[in-house]
């Protein structure tokens, strides 16, 4: 007879309390299978490589290779952002030319070659603005390092009646490329033209900007295919 005032078990109540009747342990649900110690995520999973593939990691979005070079020498094992120590290379001397196309009216293109544009002689600051760009690239790119250039030319010319064609080289000797410095400095040559122009023509197009050729250190010559 059940005591007065105590409160009567459930049956769920007393089989926990029986040795071996308990609730399963977590993770032990029917139809579930539980998983091995150690074993990966499916995503961290990785394809094999096929043959004469090199094996790679994901670090930020970029594949890296584990052996051998890395693909972003800007990135980390971890995928995160870092200055390349360049100390190990040798000193050689580094050339890179990089190229801009600006599109502008017909009318305008000759105002501008000819001299006689409101602002004056935009080609000139064109030129100096470039130059001044390319010896001061480490402080628009983050990770650039900073380079004692030895040399910048920006040229300018016609290259059709409503384009032009502007082309900056930057020479150093030292331990790291030049490219950056080119294609900073003909971006900016094309941004003063713009700027100088804009007030006869706002429908300038600036582009493409790219490296063309570049010279020296481990990688060699790459010469841009026409």
């Amino acid at each position: 007879m059940q005591p007065k005032g105590s409160r009567v078990r459930t049956r769920r109540e007393r089989d926990s309390a029986r040795p071996g009747r308990g609730r399963k342990a977590a993770g032990a649900r029917p139809g579930l299978e539980r998983k091995a110690a150690g074993s990966p995520h499916p995503r961290d999973r990785r394809a094999e490589p096929s043959p004469g593939q090199a094996e790679t990691f994901n670090a930020g979005g970029a594949d890296v290779p584990r052996n051998g070079e890395r693909l972003f020498s800007h990135l980390d094992d971890v995928g995160g952002a870092r200055m390349v120590d360049v100390s190990g290379k040798p000193v050689s001397v580094r050339e890179a030319v990089a190229s801009a196309r600006v599109t502008l009216r017909r009318g305008v293109a000759d105002e501008l070659l000819a001299g006689r544009l409101p602002k004056g002689d935009a080609l000139a600051v064109a030129r100096i603005a470039g130059i001044q760009a390319a010896k001061r690239t480490s402080e628009w790119i983050p990770l650039c390092h900073p380079l004692p250039l030895e040399w910048v030319d920006v040229a300018i010319e016609r290259a059709a009646p409503e384009e032009l064609l502007i082309r900056c080289t930057a020479r150093t000797s030292g331990r790291t490329g030049v490219e950056m410095e080119a294609l900073v400095g003909v971006s900016a040559a094309s941004l003063s033209i713009y700027d100088m122009v804009k007030s006869a023509d706002k429908s300038i197009t600036i582009g493409p900007i790219r490296l063309e050729r570049k010279s020296g250190g481990r990688s060699g010559e790459y010469r841009r295919d026409a």
